[in-house]
């Protein structure tokens, strides 16, 4: 039986969740964004990519590409919204989806014919159900295997469909650049023009132990991709790896109690995410980018896992205290990851106090939640936040 992984992507996804709930931004050049000098744009809409404006690019820089771009501040929870439907519409398709973010999805659709005919056919039967649902346009991939799929639905968007079969795969890496195969980023590139390969072709000139010796495992596993080959299954209701939050000051920021409060906040956002999936993670990471875009990140694993703001917040403050005075810090940032593990292990050390303390924690951060999610985010709000936006003015 030929194998078929489908790979959903959703265009433009943010700039089209506005452009339909507001009809006067609808065929307009518009950027999830602020006006703020360091404002990086989430995602464009099409009629902005025709100007060059990207995602991941300053908002001043897409101003002067496109003067009249209308810039539009997100609403993350909408997002979600729409993004929980459209995953619904997929699970209808196959029981083996996996959500590789808030806007795309890979589907195992091997052996759906019977139920939904050839691929094409499901294909379109998706992006029409999706239409209907949510009233937004999807490109969709199909391939043989997992990493051709998500390339293959970039290549008709927005709203294509492109399928890439079985005896194609030859014909199709001979002009695949390789800088599309994921694990090739703009850093590794020279180094593999220096040897003169320029396509995923080129690389079947050389031996599988010849990217070993200069790249370790990883040379194995992108030269298996450059022949086509993928074993990565889909991963039925894949888990996300980590949740964070960071934010770029429009001014450099030096005092550390400033920063302490932005890693308050960013606690606070990122420890309700993962409790809305019913996670918890171990090691907490602290990012931190200089004037100079130069950048760094320290990790600390906690002795359990944890979905506290107030266990997450204390772990990032002795990971910005343990650095000493870094001079000014143009972003700060703090993420969770370390949930493979669901089960909770006692240590030797634990006692009924430490136990009850927990809960305590955990009952607190869930009231907490009922309360915001009832009333807003703003209804209940900590003291120190209050003072936050009189100091810093953030993005």
């Amino acid at each position: 039986m030929q194998k078929f992984i489908m790979h959903l992507d959703m265009d433009a996804f943010f700039a089209s969740v506005e452009q339909m709930d507001n009809p006067e931004l609808r065929g307009k050049p518009i950027a999830i964004g602020s006006p703020h000098k360091r404002s990086v744009l989430s995602t464009a809409s099409y009629e902005a990519r025709k100007f060059g404006v990207r995602s991941a690019m300053s908002s001043v820089h897409a101003l002067k590409l496109c003067p009249h771009l209308i810039l539009v501040p997100g609403r993350m929870e909408r997002y979600k919204d729409i993004s929980n439907q459209v995953m619904a519409v997929l699970g209808n398709y196959s029981p083996v989806v996996e959500q590789a973010s808030i806007d795309e999805a890979y589907l195992d659709i091997t052996g759906t014919e019977r139920l939904f005919g050839p691929p094409l056919e499901l294909a379109e039967n998706v992006k029409k159900d999706i239409l209907n649902t949510v009233g937004l346009t999807a490109s969709i991939g199909i391939a043989p295997v997992k990493f051709l799929a998500k390339i293959a639905s970039d290549l008709k968007k927005p709203a294509g469909i492109s399928i890439i079969e079985k005896d194609e795969v030859e014909s199709f890496l001979e002009t695949l650049p390789i800088e599309k195969i994921p694990g090739i980023g703009k850093k590794a590139l020279p180094r593999f023009h220096s040897f003169g390969i320029r396509f995923a072709a080129d690389m079947r000139r050389f031996s599988p132990e010849f990217f070993k010796e200069r790249f370790g495992e990883r040379g194995l596993v992108l030269h298996a991709k450059a022949a086509g080959i993928d074993p990565t299954p889909v991963a039925v209701g894949g888990q996300m790896k980590s949740s964070s939050a960071e934010n770029t000051f429009g001014d450099d920021v030096c005092d550390p109690q400033i920063l302490k409060t932005w890693l308050l906040k960013q606690s606070e956002r990122i420890s309700a995410d993962v409790r809305r999936k019913g996670l918890k993670g171990r090691t907490v990471t602290l990012k931190v980018k200089f004037p100079d875009f130069r950048q760094i990140t320290r990790s600390k694993t906690l002795a359990k896992r944890t979905s506290n703001s107030d266990t997450i917040y204390k772990a990032g403050c002795r990971l910005l205290e343990a650095e000493g005075y870094m001079g000014p810090i143009r972003l700060i940032g703090i993420g969770i990851s370390n949930f493979e593990d669901r089960s909770r292990q006692l240590s030797l050390l634990t006692t009924e106090e430490t136990l009850d303390d927990d809960k305590k924690l955990d009952d607190l951060d869930k009231a907490v939640d009922k309360v915001r999610e009832k009333f807003g985010t703003a209804m209940l709000t900590r003291g120190s936040l209050l003072k936050l936006s009189s100091k810093v003015k953030g993005q």
